[in-house]
């Protein structure tokens, strides 16, 4: 503290939620702290304890940070599509084009079976198109699995699942600027996902689906939880349709993400109209 007689110095501006989080955070860490020093003096054997909630404070102050950050990044992102590579490159150009033109504002590249340079190769062409569909939303374009490929094509960011690398070494791959998603299929996996610095998360599988074989399906008790308590962009995911949005929506969930029931039908960017246009209607109110 440099004292009350020093002119120009300024502290943390006090404008946004986010600005308060750090501020007091940075007050709560200098009183443990203190309660650490006093300790040492007074009960020893305790001492510890004031550190373990330090380290506690500043997992925190990350998650709730992280969190603000994401909400503005994918405000008025409510649909996530789920892409594979196509048979050909112009056909994955066209399906991918066609969703922006729809109205589609994040898009994850997601195919097992293809190849990294493959895998690569549509991403940074789905990067190419998003980019051609700038606009008050600017598309998002995310990888699947491959955080490596994400910042190599220069995409928004990467989503990985359990048996991927963890949320905290994605971030050492990616740094801190692009989006880290997080599959969570409990309450307790999505508040650790929170905790280590997710931007959103992939809650389900909600239904049974036709691109993958789930052993079980979220509880609606899960999905409840994740709409009340967890304040991260989260995207209902598995078997996800049109018919079927009502029961997420009604659960708290007004976000989702889509691969066969859009990418798989007549018409993908028709029926990515439908989506968004009954994620709209619900939103505003409109039956």
């Amino acid at each position: 503290d440099v004292g009350p007689r020093v002119d120009g110095i300024e502290g943390l501006p006090r404008v946004t939620a986010a600005d308060l989080v750090a501020a007091n955070a940075a007050r709560a860490a200098q009183a443990l702290r203190a309660l650490q020093e006093f300790a040492l003096v007074l009960r020893p054997a305790i001492a510890p304890r004031f550190e373990s909630l330090r380290y506690r404070l500043y997992d925190l102050e990350r998650g709730a940070l992280a969190t603000f950050r994401a909400r503005d990044r994918l405000a008025g992102v409510t649909l996530c599509v789920l892409v594979d590579g196509r048979h050909d490159r112009d056909a994955f150009a066209r399906l991918v084009d066609g969703l922006f033109a729809a109205g589609v504002r994040m898009l994850q590249v997601r195919d097992k079976a293809l190849g990294v340079p493959h895998l690569a190769d549509r991403a940074a062409l789905a990067v190419e198109l998003a980019r051609r569909h700038d606009g008050p939303v600017r598309p998002i374009v995310v990888v699947n699995d491959r955080p490596d490929v994400a910042v190599a094509v220069h995409a928004d960011g990467v989503h990985v699942g359990a048996e991927d690398l963890p949320v905290g070494m994605v971030r050492r791959v990616v740094g801190p600027d692009l989006l880290v998603g997080r599959t969570a299929h409990d309450i307790d996996e999505a508040r650790a996902a929170v905790l280590a610095g997710a931007d959103s998360l992939g809650v389900g599988p909600c239904f049974p689906s036709s691109t993958k074989t789930f052993a079980t399906s979220a509880a609606p008790e899960f999905l409840a939880a994740v709409a009340t308590s967890i304040a991260l962009p989260s995207f209902a995911i598995g078997g996800v349709t049109v018919e079927r949005l009502d029961t997420l929506l009604e659960e708290g969930l007004s976000r989702v993400a889509v691969a066969a029931a859009i990418t798989e039908s007549a018409d993908p960017p028709a029926m990515a109209t439908r989506f968004l246009d009954r994620l709209r209607s619900r939103e505003s109110g409109t039956p």
